[in-house]
């Protein structure tokens, strides 16, 4: 386990707070504001850190650059192509099961959503 520091905690801090998947630039920018100091090497370090120990999940959108999340209970996204934003959904449709082959067994599912938020309307 990785010892606590400054950097670190304004990171999940950060994390924290924002409550939605972030890109690496984003929360350098934001949690400089609690670390001025803080690097974007410090804060890749820190986020490959607290993926291997749990602590957050990556989301992978298709053609997208990875973003971070403090990890929560199972949920899906939503991706809006004005602003590039990504936002959590709260909802599950269930068990997809019923979409598989024959013979198939599904593991894991995730789901995004997109198209525009309010502000991009």
């Amino acid at each position: 386990m990785e010892r606590s520091t400054r950097q670190r905690s304004a990171i999940e801090e950060t994390l924290s707070k924002v409550g939605q998947p972030m890109l690496p630039q984003a929360l350098l920018a934001a949690a400089q504001q609690i670390v001025p100091s803080l690097s974007l090497a410090t804060v890749y370090r820190n986020l490959k850190a607290l993926e291997a120990e749990g602590r957050i999940e990556v989301v992978t959108l298709p053609g997208e650059p990875a973003r971070y999340e403090m990890r929560k209970h199972h949920h899906h996204h939503f991706h809006c192509k004005g602003c590039d934003q990504v936002i959590d959904i709260d909802a599950c449709p269930g068990n997809l099961s019923h979409l598989l082959p024959r013979g198939f067994v599904l593991e894991d599912h995730q789901i995004t959503l997109y198209g525009k938020c309010p502000a991009c309307r």
